[in-house]
């Protein structure tokens, strides 16, 4: 053969070639990462040149190797310091008089020395999860923070505001002003399974950047932390054994792709410090709660309307009376609201709630995670069983007040307590025509300003009459301070107390 014949086969070989690896990069090859929280194809710098085909999100084998997962994650995550400035504990916050003083018209000057709160200090992590800013971290992170500081990876600080939190997931959205900073991409805590690698990426004990690492060994826990801050609170946590510590609280948990699968939020330690579990926010969950607080300021929070109890918390008697078992695969219904979502679906007291949306929801946490991530007007399958058969429903989601309308920032929001109104028989055995008794304090105002305590019960808000949410709104609404009177139930009525609110933030909703 001739060479010149040998010479354009070669030549025609290595055209088709690179044609070939042309064509496929181009149209065939996988990109990295999905999920692009800024709507385009682009990847943050610090997931560059981290392809599937080795170690990435797409590969067949997650790689076992996590130093390219842990320098994703690094540039991603920021260490929050916080400051909490001195607090007046004075007579201006809460003065008490005797019955005897209310009825006599007795007037005492209370000349005592003002007390203050000293500073308090405290550090956590966050998440950067766009170039601009925006950071994720938990709510008890910068709860009540007159001042917040955000340090990047590089070192460099900013001073940070606080978008909108969610007490009842422990979630908080601040923002720093920024441009053109790394961040991380979401991933799916559906996919998460018990025995992944996972990688926790924060500040422990006020640390540089630390990563640790370990497996998945439970999902959809609930240990009744975030109760602490709201009665309605939502937990359906990863559980994992991924050493975690103080100031680790609103980092990173991340899986060997380098992507967020869930905010590190708590741990179970009979110390305070890592005994053997850590507890991240599921990022499903965390992606639903972000959105609505970027896009409406607050969480639309949807609700099936239905009433159920955890079996491990009931006795044998209880559950033996409402048919339950402790194992049982399912959430038993054991009461159906009026009006509500469950109720207009066809649901009746003694079904068991299996399934929404196709997703098992076998535990009381499964079945609030699953919830949480839909908003009012949602509509989503209810698979349930009656009497032995399996039926489906599909039920239109509503808000708390049996609707599906937009639920904008409340007074109770803005106050950071739960109230409910003295039911009549209460208000009989304390002698009083009615009232609001505040049943938790979470964040907010009372929390910020006052020493307020749960069984509060609110008879004024100035000098209006209090029986209910709205009667509290009216008097609240446009005014730049306010004092609240009342008695705590405790005392039977025995000492009014008063405590003086300053609203000038704004009070309108």
């Amino acid at each position: 053969m001739k060479f010149s014949h040998v010479a354009g086969t070669v030549l025609i070989s290595a055209a088709t070639a690179i044609a070939s690896i042309y064509v496929y990069s181009k149209y065939f090859q996988p990109k990295s990462m999905g999920l692009y929280q800024n709507g385009s194809d682009t990847v943050p710098a610090n997931y560059v040149d981290y392809r599937p085909g080795s170690a990435g999100s797409n590969a067949l084998t997650p790689p076992t190797d996590f130093t390219q997962a842990a320098r994703i994650g690094t540039p991603g995550v920021v260490h929050i310091k916080t400051k909490i400035n001195p607090r007046q504990l004075g007579n201006n916050l809460q003065k008490r008089r005797s019955l005897l003083e209310e009825f006599f018209g007795e007037q005492f000057e209370d000349n005592s020395r003002q007390y203050y709160s000293p500073p308090q200090m405290a550090s956590g992590s966050g998440v950067l999860i766009s170039d601009d800013g925006y950071i994720v971290t938990n709510n008890h992170v910068v709860d009540d923070a007159d001042e917040i500081s955000v340090t990047l990876s590089n070192n460099k600080t900013f001073t940070a505001k606080v978008v909108g939190t969610d007490p009842s997931t422990d979630l908080a959205v601040i923002k720093i002003s920024a441009t053109g900073l790394p961040y991380l991409l979401y991933g799916n805590s559906d996919d998460v399974q018990v025995g992944h690698w996972v990688l926790a990426v924060g500040y422990p004990l006020n640390l540089e950047t630390t990563v640790t690492a370990g497996i998945v060994s439970a999902k959809s826990r609930s240990i009744g932390i975030n109760r602490r801050n709201s009665r309605n609170a939502i937990e359906s946590f990863i559980q994992t054994d991924a050493p975690v510590n103080q100031g680790n609280s609103g980092g990173a948990l991340i899986n060997t792709a380098g992507e967020l699968i869930g905010i590190n939020s708590a741990i179970a330690s009979p110390t305070g410090a890592y005994a053997g579990y850590s507890y991240a926010i599921p990022v499903n969950l965390v992606k639903k709660v972000v959105n609505d607080i970027m896009k409406f300021g607050n969480v639309q929070r949807a609700y099936l309307g239905i009433e159920y109890k955890d079996p491990n918390t009931m006795t044998d008697q209880e559950l033996k009376e409402n048919g339950m078992t402790r194992d049982m695969a399912g959430i038993k219904v054991l009461g159906v609201a009026q009006g509500g979502a469950a109720a207009a679906a066809g649901l009746k007291v003694g079904d068991i709630v299996t399934k929404i949306n196709g997703v098992s929801t076998a535990s009381i946490p499964e079945l609030m995670e699953q919830l949480s991530r839909y908003k009012p007007g949602d509509k989503v399958t209810v698979n349930y069983q009656r009497a032995d058969k399996e039926l489906m429903a599909n039920a239109l989601l509503k808000n708390l007040d049996g609707n599906t309308d937009i639920v904008k920032l409340s007074v109770i929001d803005h106050l950071g307590a739960d109230v409910a109104p003295l039911t009549r028989d209460a208000a009989t055995k304390l002698g009083i025509d009615g009232g609001l008794v505040v049943t938790n304090i979470g964040s907010g105002l009372i929390k910020k300003q006052t020493n307020m305590k749960p069984e509060f019960v609110i008879l004024k808000a100035g000098s209006t009459a209090i029986k209910s949410t709205d009667d509290l709104k009216r008097a609240l609404d446009g005014k730049k301070s306010v004092r609240l009177e009342g008695f705590y139930i405790r005392d039977r009525y025995s000492n009014i107390y008063y405590y003086d609110l300053d609203l000038s933030g704004g009070t309108s909703f």
